[in-house]
Formats: C-alpha cells, sequence, structure tokens
C-alpha cells in the first residue's frame, strides 16, 4: 500500500476518534478541542493524499474509490454531531448526505461496468467548503464567527448541489450503460 493509501486509511482510522471526543466529555472542557484536532489532522491528511499521489505518480483505483469515501465518513460523522447542539440544522446535513448517497450510488454502478470515477473539482470545493464549515462551527468561537459559520452552511449546501448536479451531467451515461 502506498504512502498516499495509508494517509486515507489513517482517515477512517481518525473518524471514531474524533466522534468519540465530539460526543463525550471524556476529557471535560478539551473534549471539543480534541475532536478539533482531529479533525483538522484528518482534512489535512485529505489534501495530502491528493497531491502526493499525483507528483508521485501514485494515483490507484484503490485512492480514487476510498479518498471520496474517507471524506465522506469524516465530514457526515462530524456535521451529524453538530446537529444536537443546535449549530447545523438537521435539514442541510440530510440534503448533504443525500447528495453523498447519490453519488455513492453512482461509483457502485459505474464500479459494476470496470469504471472508476475520480472526484471533480466541484465535488473538491464542496468537501473544501464543509471541511472549514465544521472547523468553524466546533471551535464556536462566538461574535462574528457565528456569522461566519452561517455563511460557510450556505456556500457548502450550495457547493453541494452544484456538485450533484456537474456529477449526473458528467457521468449520465454511466446509468444508461449501467441498465438502470
Amino acid at each position: 500500500m502506498n504512502l498516499p493509501n495509508k494517509l486515507t486509511v489513517l482517515r477512517v482510522i481518525m473518524v471514531p476518534f474524533f466522534v468519540f471526543f465530539m460526543l463525550t466529555d471524556f476529557a471535560g472542557d478539551a473534549s471539543k478541542w480534541i475532536a478539533l484536532v482531529i479533525f483538522c489532522a484528518a482534512s489535512l491528511t485529505d489534501m495530502l493524499d491528493g497531491k502526493i499521489a499525483r507528483a508521485r505518480n501514485l494515483v490507484t483505483n484503490f485512492g480514487k474509490f476510498m479518498d471520496p469515501l474517507a471524506d465522506k465518513l469524516l465530514v457526515c460523522s462530524a456535521m451529524i454531531c453538530l446537529i444536537p447542539s443546535g449549530q447545523l440544522p438537521a435539514w442541510v446535513v440530510i440534503v448533504i448526505i443525500a447528495r453523498e448517497f447519490i453519488i455513492s450510488g453512482f461509483r457502485l454502478v459505474a464500479a459494476d461496468s470496470g469504471i472508476v470515477i475520480a472526484a471533480s473539482y466541484w465535488g473538491k470545493f464542496k468537501t473544501v467548503s464543509q471541511m472549514f464549515m465544521v472547523i468553524v462551527l466546533i471551535a464556536d468561537l462566538g461574535g462574528v464567527f457565528d456569522t461566519i459559520g452561517t455563511v460557510l452552511i450556505w456556500i457548502a449546501l450550495i457547493l453541494t448541489v452544484i456538485s450533484l448536479i456537474d456529477y449526473i451531467a458528467k457521468n449520465v451515461e454511466v446509468l444508461t450503460k449501467g441498465g438502470m
């Protein structure tokens, strides 16, 4: 297994630790900050694995498949953890997760036809916006950051919808070839 794929696997492994600290007071008031550090570290592995894979020509089908899945696990887990605090409306999380299920369905149909579909730039912008949104919402610094958090929620939501439309438009042949 190459380094980018190891980073992707590491990101998946970090998710339960992140969720544990987000949902418990195991470390008292520090739990939120530990969760934030874990989330930031996991988010950085997302940036690093792609850069390393492209720079060293280490792009693999495993990476094309698992990297977006690892992102979904991390970001969706974080968003679900933010619902009880009221920082993120459940309907926004439902829209974002619905998009992820739709795209995952596309990928499964494509994989059944021997096609591996890598993430698009819109999908990458969507993921980055969601990660920034989660960071600001977890930090919960108040004041102007509340407004920034609200703006980031809307940006993430809009990019989620745009990336879904782009993904479907570019890959509609997967549905017709997949026998759907």
